[in-house]
């Protein structure tokens, strides 16, 4: 498709030379091919111009007053990388010229005075390719929005299949939809002042609701039972950390990964006296710790089969009288002075299924 026969596509040429005459001359061979010209007399606010404008081919003339054709190259190609560059001078003999003009990146050379011929066929020729290269670009543009969109929908269908995993286990657990849901937002209160990177902190927000699903390998008369449970029992019931790092551990997917971690760990004490692995402080990774606070509140003040639930204030009692025992100091403080964000998740996501029940 020749450039000339879509306006709506039509190249714009960027014209600087010293004569006005000349200008015109350039303008009128220019147009004549089907580009749109902008002529300058001054190399700097051509320079200017470039900046803020589109421009698909430039035509410098080497005698400039502040510059000369070829410091404006130079200094054109510091933004300017692709943009085809056509040098002109009336020294038509000055090879060494037509070299600097060359190695600064000019793309094409013509002497003057300009041959109409000549200037229409390599003006054409530049104009043709440059063309070809704006498609290019355009297509390039239009497959990276396609792959962003692309992967976009992936991401939605992965978190959506991580929710629905998450909130398996805890519709077989407690029937508290809202559950994982509560402990991803505590958690990511906290992780907002401990964790710069957004990414880890987008990971997670969206791992933290993996962190009971080794639930699922617990029998229901476990997991329902609506009383205390026996030694026996209670040791079963803590193998779900152990079963959830199981299902987890060693994918690819990295919130599934991580959703590992927090599983076997969300129930270490920071004094050491937690379990599976009776790990202690920092040895406990800390998207464990974080999600240990979050999930010990939101079990305290939910309904279980086995318990009312506590009030808000008696639950935040608990985490600060816990600091430096069940669960790490720095991050119980920063989970405290969060409380008026808990109080709002914790009174807009109440669950659907049963009305919370206070005890004062």
């Amino acid at each position: 498709m020749n450039p000339r026969n879509s306006q709506s596509n039509q190249l714009h040429c960027l014209s600087i030379d010293a004569d006005e005459i000349n200008l015109h001359l350039i303008q009128s061979m220019a147009e004549d091919i089907g580009l749109s010209v902008q002529s300058f007399q001054n190399p700097v606010q051509a320079l200017q111009y470039a900046r803020d404008n589109v421009v698909d081919i430039v035509i410098v003339d080497y005698l400039l007053p502040e510059m000369d054709g070829v410091a404006f190259i130079h200094k054109f190609r510091e933004q300017f990388v692709d943009v085809p560059v056509v040098m002109m001078s009336a020294v038509s003999d000055d090879e060494s010229l037509k070299l600097v003009a060359l190695k600064a990146g000019a793309t094409e050379f013509l002497s003057k005075p300009l041959s109409a011929v000549n200037f229409r066929a390599r003006i054409r020729n530049l104009s043709t390719l440059r063309y070809a290269q704006r498609q290019l670009q355009d297509r390039a543009l239009f497959l990276e929005e396609e792959i962003a969109t692309a992967t976009r929908k992936i991401v939605a269908r992965e978190m959506e299949t991580l929710g629905v995993l998450s909130k398996a286990a805890e519709f077989k657990d407690t029937d508290t939809g809202n559950h994982v849901r509560r402990v991803a937002e505590y958690s990511k209160l906290i992780g907002e002042h401990v964790i710069s990177d957004e990414e880890e902190l987008d990971l997670l927000f969206h791992a933290a609701p993996l962190h009971d699903v080794g639930k699922v390998g617990i029998p229901d008369t476990i997991l329902l039972k609506p009383a205390k449970l026996s030694p026996e029992e209670w040791e079963i019931m803590k193998t779900h950390t152990l079963i959830g790092e199981k299902i987890l551990s060693g994918c690819e997917n990295r919130v599934l990964a991580v959703g590992g971690i927090i599983a076997a760990t969300h129930h270490e004490r920071f004094d050491g006296d937690g379990y599976p692995k009776g790990i202690k402080g920092d040895n406990i990774p800390l998207l464990g710790r974080i999600v240990a606070i979050a999930d010990v509140f939101d079990a305290l003040t939910t309904i279980r089969p086995y318990k009312k639930a506590w009030s808000f204030e008696k639950a935040m009692a608990l985490i600060k009288g816990e600091r430096g025992k069940q669960f790490d100091p720095i991050l119980a403080e920063i989970f405290l002075g969060r409380s008026a964000e808990v109080w709002h998740i914790f009174g807009s996501l109440q669950d659907d299924l049963k009305p919370v029940e206070i005890i004062l």
